[in-house]
C-alpha cells in the first residue's frame, strides 16, 4: 500500500489561510531515547505549518545527550532537569536572532528543561505547550503504577517518589518531582505559558483537576497524515499495534485469545521489554495463530492495519491520545479497545468500534468473537470510523484548530 499525499484541494485549503494569519514559529522538542508518537506528531505538525506557508524554526535536543553525564556528572544532569542554564542562554540568543511571533513547545524533558519558558516570558514571546503526556502532574507521566491506574500524585508528588515511579528509581523520581514542585512554586505553567494543547477532553479534565488554568487549555487532537486510504475488503486477521510493555497489557490479549471460539489469526506489531516473555507465553499456550512481527516502518504498519478486520487496543492506563486508534479509523478498520481514558472518548461503542472492560480477558474474548462472527456489522463500524477520521482527524481539519489556538496565544501576549 502506498501512502497518499494530502489532496490538492486540502493543500489549497491550508494555503488559503496565509493572508489571514502567517506567523514565524519556533518549534521546540526534546526527543526520548526510545522514539515514540510524540516525535511523529512533532514532525507532522512541523510539515503542516510549513506546507501552509508559515516560517518554522526547529529547536531540538535528544535525551541521548544524557549519556555524556556518567558517574558524578549525573548530579549536573539532575540540576539541568530543573533548570538548564546553557539551554536558556542558547534560547535567548535564538529568540534575539529569529524574532519569532510565538514558540510552540512539544517537550522539554530532560535536556532542554523548563528554563526556556522564562526566556520567552522576558522576551514577551507567547508560548503554546502541547501536553503529550501527564508529566506536569505525575513524575512517571502515566498515572500508572503496579499494573493499575494510580492518581496519588494529584494530591502529592512525593507519593511518586515513595514508589520510585520514574524508571523504578527513587533518586530519578525525586529529581522529576523536584522539577515539578519548583516550577509550580514559581508558577511557571500559569505565568509563562499562554495556551496549553490537550489532546482529548479526558486529558483536559485531568490537567484542570491537577491545577492548570482551565481557561488556557484547549483541545486539539492528533491527526493522521498522509491519508492511508480506506480498506477495500473485510480482512482475515486481527492486529495489535503498540509497544510491548506492562501498560499495554498484552497478557490480557493473549488470555482472551485462549478463550476464543475459533482460531482467529492475530498479528502483533511492535517491540518492547515484554516481547520475549509474551512470545514464550503464546508458545506455551499453543497459540499458533498469534504471530509477533516486531517493529515495522510506519508505512508497513498502516498497510497491516488497512488489511486487518479489526484492531485490538488493550491498554490499562490513561492513554492521552493513541494515534493508532485514529490510524485504524483512517483505514476504516474498527477498534476493540479498553473502556478507559481517552480510548472510550475516541472510540464510540457500537458505532466506530467496541469497548471491553479493562483487564478482563473474558469480556475481550466475547467482544472479539462477536465482531468476527458479525462481519456486516463490523464493516458498518469501519465505514463509520472512516467518516469520523474525515470529520475530525485529517490535516485539513486539524490546521484551523491549531491556528485558532495560536491566535489566542498572540492575543494573550
Amino acid at each position: 500500500m502506498r501512502l497518499q499525499e494530502a489532496p490538492r484541494e486540502q493543500r489549497a485549503c491550508l494555503k488559503g489561510n496565509i493572508p489571514e494569519m502567517s506567523v514565524k514559529i519556533i518549534l521546540v522538542h526534546n526527543s526520548y531515547q526510545q522514539p515514540g508518537g510524540e516525535d511523529v506528531i512533532f514532525e507532522q505538525e512541523r510539515k503542516m505549518l510549513e506546507d501552509a506557508g508559515h516560517r518554522v524554526v526547529s529547536y531540538c535536543r535528544s535525551n541521548w545527550d544524557a549519556e555524556a553525564y556518567p558517574g558524578i556528572r549525573r548530579l549536573g544532569l539532575a540540576k539541568r532537569t530543573v533548570w538548564a542554564t546553557d539551554t536558556r542562554h542558547d534560547f535567548v540568543r535564538l529568540l534575539q536572532q529569529e524574532k519569532p511571533d510565538l514558540v510552540h513547545v512539544h517537550n522539554t524533558f530532560v535536556m532542554i528543561s523548563p528554563s526556556i519558558y522564562s526566556a520567552c516570558f522576558e522576551a514577551k514571546v507567547p508560548v503554546v505547550q502541547t501536553l503529550h503526556n501527564y508529566r506536569l502532574l505525575c513524575p512517571a507521566a502515566t498515572f500508572f503504577r503496579d499494573g493499575r491506574v494510580c492518581e496519588e500524585c494529584l494530591s502529592s508528588l512525593w507519593r511518586g517518589v515513595e514508589h520510585a515511579c520514574y524508571r523504578k528509581s527513587y533518586s530519578a523520581t525525586a529529581v522529576v518531582a523536584l522539577m515539578l514542585a519548583s516550577h509550580r512554586l514559581r508558577e511557571t505553567w500559569k505565568r509563562e505559558i499562554a495556551c496549553f494543547v490537550a489532546l482529548s477532553q479526558f486529558a483536559r479534565n485531568k490537567f484542570v483537576q491537577g491545577g492548570l488554568p482551565a481557561e488556557k487549555i484547549f483541545v486539539k487532537p492528533n491527526f493522521v497524515s498522509p491519508d492511508p486510504g480506506a480498506r477495500t475488503g473485510d480482512g482475515d486477521f486481527a492486529v495489535f499495534v503498540g509497544r510491548l510493555s506492562p501498560k499495554k497489557r498484552m497478557h490480557t490479549v493473549l488470555e482472551a485469545w485462549k478463550r476464543l471460539d475459533r482460531s482467529i489469526p492475530l498479528l502483533i506489531i511492535g517491540g518492547g521489554p515484554n516481547r520475549e516473555e509474551l512470545e514464550a507465553k503464546a508458545a506455551s499456550d499453543n497459540l499458533t495463530h498469534v504471530r509477533f512481527q516486531g517493529q515495522l516502518p510506519r508505512e508497513q504498519t498502516l498497510a497491516a492495519i488497512n488489511s486487518a478486520r479489526l484492531l485490538v487496543f488493550a491498554s490499562e492506563w490513561y492513554e492521552n491520545f493513541p494515534v493508532t486508534l485514529v490510524e485504524a479509523f483512517a483505514c476504516s478498520t474498527p477498534v476493540i479497545c479498553s473502556r478507559l481514558g481517552a480510548m472510550q472518548e475516541i472510540v464510540a461503542d457500537g458505532q466506530t468500534g467496541i469497548h471491553f472492560t479493562p483487564g478482563d480477558p473474558e469480556d475481550l474474548a466475547r467482544k472479539v468473537n462477536w465482531a468476527w462472527n458479525h462481519p456486516s456489522e463490523t464493516r458498518i463500524m469501519g465505514q463509520a470510523a472512516r467518516k469520523e477520521y474525515e470529520t475530525k482527524y485529517t490535516v485539513g481539519k486539524n490546521y484551523p484548530v491549531l491556528m485558532d489556538i495560536y491566535k489566542r496565544a498572540l492575543q494573550v501576549s
